[in-house]
């Protein structure tokens, strides 16, 4: 009689939906304090959408940067690092006097939070079999879109309870456990596990994308940027990113100011959407997985990521036609966010598989895009309004870009390595 064991991989999975988790936890926290931060350091609504944004920009800066780290250092070390310094950040957000003082402390932020999401990328090409991958995305992106979902009611609780600054050092303090726990249980390889299930790592060796060498070589910038498929890559990300970022900074305010909501009100309307996000990421990764096994590698990808810019686009038109309740808002924004968020996990299977053992390099280019539009997100969507005096040309914006991305999609080869263009 074979005896039971639980497969290493599913722990390791459930680490990086945890760190995913948190990152989002921490992200949400600032949108839901608006009204208060606002209130005692005297922000008016641009000042705030720059703090929301700066966040983005140092995020997007350090992408690249933290992805060659990732791939030449180690994931094990770098999440680490990466968890301890996000969470002495979020915890010295509370402490924040001005606005000079909350730009300096968001824009750190963003920089010390940049390498997670690539470093993931990396987890998943050593650790998964190229057949997982998909659902594995979709996992692991599933926990970000949770942990906003669950902390907008939460932080707005804790914020009517303790105060928004204590609120962000309890935030803080969860950080620094996972990093602990993370240092303590995660190995870069399954090779270098002592205790592991023997078929279980001969398994995963035999079965995940083999590395273009056994000693990766630097890859110059240069060379990511003459890539056709990094280009498309990095633009059909950045539509991703300007739908789903204004639910992370903005659908809070925006439904609670449009509809004259209470606060914990607000959290529980806005958690829903986020929530559809998490089921997009779990139909998409099964989609990619499901489809990959059949034996159609490009279509594994191209499928899922351009039914979900179709439903952005289709969410996004319809809270541009109509002025509608808060109940349909939710609904449209939902159609949107859903879709969005189906387009992640074929969009970083698509990194991995172009950069090999570059995944973090690659994965963070893309990343580093994408968040470069966020950060035109969170900057549009108040200047838009101060100079409309409306909402709906933010998401034509949207929808527009959707569309974009879907002839992206149409161009992206999977299975031409970077090195190859």
């Amino acid at each position: 009689m074979k005896s039971f064991y639980f497969p290493r991989r599913v722990f390791v999975l459930l680490g990086t939906f945890t760190l995913s988790l948190l990152l989002y936890v921490d992200r949400a926290c600032i949108s839901t304090a608006k009204d208060h931060i606002s209130s005692d350091l005297h922000f008016s609504a641009t000042d705030f959408g720059w703090i929301m944004a700066i966040f983005t920009l140092g995020y997007a800066l350090f992408q690249t940067t933290s992805g060659i780290i990732s791939d030449n250092k180690g994931v094990r070390l770098m999440i680490t690092a990466i968890v301890t310094i996000w969470s002495t950040l979020t915890a010295l957000t509370g402490l924040a006097w001005n606005y000079t003082s909350m730009l300096v402390i968001r824009f750190l932020f963003g920089a010390g939070e940049a390498g997670a999401f690539p470093s993931m990328a990396r987890v998943t090409f050593n650790w998964f079999p190229t057949k997982e991958r998909g659902i594995v995305q979709g996992i692991n992106f599933s926990g970000s879109r949770l942990g906003a979902a669950f902390a907008m009611p939460l932080v707005a609780y804790l914020i009517h309870r303790f105060g928004w600054r204590l609120t962000f050092v309890i935030f803080g303090a969860f950080g620094f456990i996972f990093a602990g726990f993370w240092y303590w249980i995660y190995r870069n390889k399954p090779e270098f596990v002592k205790n592991m299930h023997e078929g279980e790592k001969q398994y995963i060796i035999a079965n995940r994308q083999q590395p273009t060498a056994a000693t990766p070589q630097a890859l110059p910038m240069a060379t990511v940027l003459k890539s056709a498929n990094v280009w498309y890559a990095m633009i059909q990300y950045i539509a991703s990113n300007f739908t789903f970022y204004f639910t992370l900074a903005w659908m809070y305010p925006y439904l609670k100011e449009k509809y004259m909501l209470g606060g914990i009100e607000t959290g529980f309307f806005a958690m829903v959407p986020l929530v559809a996000g998490a089921c997009g990421n779990w139909v998409s990764g099964l989609m990619v997985d499901a489809i990959y096994k059949r034996g159609n590698w490009r279509l594994s990808r191209r499928i899922p990521a351009i039914t979900g810019f179709a439903l952005a686009a289709l969410g996004m038109l319809l809270m541009a036609s109509s002025d509608t309740s808060a109940t349909r808002s939710i609904v449209y924004l939902s159609i949107a966010v859903f879709g969005a968020d189906m387009t992640l996990s074929p969009s970083w299977a698509f990194c991995i598989d172009i950069g090999k053992n570059h995944s973090g390099l690659v994965s963070g280019t893309m990343n580093m895009a994408g968040n470069l539009g966020a950060f035109v997100t969170i900057i549009a969507f108040p200047y838009l309004l101060v100079w409309t005096g409306r909402h709906e040309p933010f998401f034509y914006i949207c929808c527009v870009l959707s569309c974009v991305a879907i002839i992206m999609w149409s161009l992206m080869k999977p299975r031409k390595s970077i090195l190859s263009d």
